[in-house]
């Protein structure tokens, strides 16, 4: 028994670390203040970095525990689309930060069509996400 407590006491600080250091990342690249910037509510700033803070330690806390919330398909459904917002909204402004797109089209020389790419890397994320769920690849 206390092997089990001091497993699932070191699986809690280690995720806590992990959890820290992702949301320091976020917050150090200024995705949350470009994204209180965006939405013209700069004022709820610090809710926002808590509430990250909060989301990433609950995340780990369900993680670490496999603890269960019965929601249903409807419940998960809701949860995948806005995993996938927040995913997106991520990989596209440390994109941005990182100005790879703008590095990629000079390199390549390409003038015209970018959105287009754009678009055809989310529709390819959608499907390629559909596609491992539904032959049930995540168990």
């Amino acid at each position: 028994m206390w092997e089990q407590i001091a497993m699932g006491f070191l699986g809690l600080c280690a995720g806590g670390v992990v959890a820290s250091a992702a949301v320091a990342f976020l917050i150090g690249l200024g995705i949350i203040p470009r994204y209180a910037g965006i939405t013209h509510t700069a004022d709820k700033i610090l809710l926002y970095e808590d509430s990250m803070i909060l989301g990433a330690l609950a995340g780990n806390v369900f993680y670490v525990f496999r603890l269960h919330i019965p929601l249903g398909v409807w419940g998960l459904g809701i949860y995948g689309l806005f995993s996938g917002i927040f995913l997106g909204g991520w990989i596209l402004a440390l994109a941005e930060m990182a100005d790879i797109f703008p590095i990629v089209a000079r390199r390549i020389k390409l003038k015209h069509g970018i959105p287009i790419i754009i678009v055809a890397i989310a529709l390819g994320k959608i499907v390629g996400s559909l596609w491992f769920f539904y032959n049930g690849w995540y168990r």
